[in-house]
């Protein structure tokens, strides 16, 4: 319909168009051609005049008996009108032009009025548009409302809301108490763990509307507009007395503000986040008004955004644990046909999953049981899109791989696998294969690591020689001239784990106790001996892993010709080989 509208101005374009070609072409055919006074003074001696048109103009137009027609010189005198009646002339006195010239020039003004309103209609509709905002009305559309229900997991971020929803719900009995309301409520942790969804229950559970916007959506060109837009969005919120505005991304607006050296403090960003702050200071506990915000990154917002009294709660929406995995996958299964699946084991080896990407594993899995004509969701299909998920798609077509490629490739993800059997047994492999991906890996190995809240540093340094092994494995086997550049991404994983020991976690020897990013311009300081440091740790490391996987090469040779013939090995089938 929007498509269609944008359509209607060309037909005030076309009718003004039309109506000015009929006038131009009327005007040239009703154009006669002029005679002298002398003349027409014959022609009324002769009785050749039928009809004259005689008018205020300075012409008059005279038809002849034949049909003929011409204009001559009017002479205005007061005797002309009855010396022409009397000669039985049909005299005309046309002060109305004709129809023929009024209609065309009435259509002709009047699209050009229309035009200019639907132009003038359409540029103020496109300024209010800028300042307009989607609102969904839980209040009155209860059938599509979501509940907290429909939010598995997140135990402790629901139970922080529910006080919210209770206040929405039921706001004298906070009252009484003289408690206030919380005027905001931010949402902080890794991307994918429901944080937009458990905003929308708030609304839903509360029967409330329900505004939801991104922070982008507040950043324009032009300047002033993002600061109108809040104000818009805090007056329509207002006119409906109860209402979750639900900020999402917050920080592309409510980054902390720069002290002005630059120049920059009076930008838009910094003028839509004023205009937040102050709508969030004046309106008051009676309103029912809450603003929930979800970031990613809550070390980078603006301190007077977080300050009581404008976003009072910060709550953490965590990646969920084995338990919340269990309840997402269950969730995600709820309407799908599945048979045989042991959505337990799924929950332990999915470690480290957002909501989101447990969503996706499911998806993938209902997309290849399509593919399959399958009747129902099966763990094969689980396995698979668990593969997808992490490594991507297995490649096809693997002819053109040459056998000292699948050789080398066999015997670093055997290294990988056979030092994280050695040193971390908890962390189970489940899967290492050597066939190449769409995500550009020759070969991997699928770990699934223990569930843990944190780790120690032994747990650390295990990790790198994991990461190691590749490498090592293949300078034992091929030599060291003959390293390949497949371990681009160990390194690059190591490299992240010795710097992090070394500068955040308090590991190192350098530094101590210090975090490095929070000594700021101090970092060139410290830059060349914490690098000594990283280098001296991860070269020791690696020298350790050499000397695990020259103790264990029996066990390295069986699973890399074992790899090498079946191209992937699974948990089972590995332990049997690392005896």
């Amino acid at each position: 319909m929007n498509k269609i509208k944008k359509y209607y101005i060309i037909i005030p374009m076309i009718t003004a168009i039309l109506s000015l070609i009929v006038m131009v072409a009327t005007s040239y055919n009703t154009k006669s051609v002029n005679k002298s006074y002398s003349m027409f003074t014959d022609d009324l001696n002769s009785n050749n005049i039928s009809t004259v048109v005689v008018d205020s103009s300075p012409k008059m137009t005279v038809t002849l008996n034949n049909g003929d027609k011409y204009s001559t010189d009017n002479p205005h005198t007061d005797t002309l009108k009855e010396k022409l009646l009397l000669n039985g002339i049909d005299v005309k006195d046309e002060t109305n032009p004709p129809l023929t010239k009024t209609i065309p020039a009435s259509i002709f003004v009047l699209s050009l009025v229309t035009l200019g309103a639907m132009l003038i209609s359409k540029a103020r509709g496109g300024a209010s548009s800028v300042t307009s905002m989607e609102m969904q009305d839980f209040s009155k559309n209860k059938k599509d409302a979501l509940n907290f229900n429909a939010v598995a997991g997140n135990e402790e971020a629901k139970e922080s809301l529910m006080d919210i929803v209770d206040f929405l719900k039921n706001p004298e009995k906070y009252q009484k108490y003289g408690a206030r309301m919380p005027k905001g409520v931010i949402l902080y942790g890794d991307p994918g763990t429901g944080k937009t969804l458990l905003a929308k229950a708030v609304a839903g559970e509360a029967g409330v509307p329900f505004y939801a916007l991104s922070g982008s959506d507040f950043v324009q060109v032009y300047v002033g507009v993002g600061a109108a837009r809040v104000r818009n969005l805090f007056k329509k919120a207002k006119s409906h007395g109860k209402a979750v505005i639900f900020i999402d991304e917050i920080d592309a607006i409510g980054k902390a503000r720069s002290n002005g050296k630059n120049g920059s403090s009076n930008d838009e960003k910094d003028q839509t986040l004023n205009a937040l702050l102050t709508e969030m200071s004046g309106f008051g506990q009676e309103e029912g008004i809450i603003v929930i915000a979800a970031t990613n990154r809550l070390d980078m917002l603006d301190k007077a955004l977080l300050r009581p009294g404008r976003f009072d709660r910060h709550i953490q929406v965590a990646l969920p644990d084995v338990n919340a995995r269990e309840k997402i996958l269950s969730l995600h299964l709820k309407n799908k046909p599945h048979e045989n699946i042991d959505i337990k084991d799924i929950a332990k080896k999915t470690i480290y999953f957002s909501g989101a990407k447990l969503e996706s594993l499911i998806n993938e899995s209902a997309i290849l049981a399509a593919k399959d004509n399958s009747n129902s969701i099966t763990s094969a299909h689980i396995e698979s899109a668990y593969s997808i998920t992490l490594a991507g798609h297995e490649k096809k077509e693997r002819s053109y791989l040459k056998d000292e490629d699948k050789l080398l490739t066999s015997y670093h993800e055997a290294g990988h696998g056979l030092v994280s059997m050695l040193l971390l047994p908890k962390d189970k492999v489940s899967k290492i294969t050597i066939i190449p991906t769409t995500n550009g890996a020759g070969g991997y190995t699928l770990t699934i690591p223990e569930d843990k809240n944190y780790h120690r540093i032994d747990y650390l340094k295990n990790k790198i020689k994991v990461s190691l092994g590749g490498r090592a494995a293949e300078e034992i086997i091929f030599g060291k001239d003959k390293v390949s550049t497949g371990a681009e991404g160990d390194i690059s994983q190591t490299t992240d784990i010795a710097l992090k020991m070394i500068t955040e976690y308090g590991m190192g020897e350098t530094l101590g106790l210090i975090k490095l990013s929070s000594v700021g311009s101090l970092y060139s300081s410290y830059g060349n001996p914490v690098i000594d440091e990283c280098k001296k740790l991860v070269d020791q490391l690696y020298e350790e892993t050499l000397e695990l996987l020259r103790e264990n090469r029996d066990s390295l040779d069986k699973i890399a010709l074992e790899l090498l013939e079946k191209e992937s090995l699974y948990e089972d089938e590995l332990n049997k080989l690392a005896i």
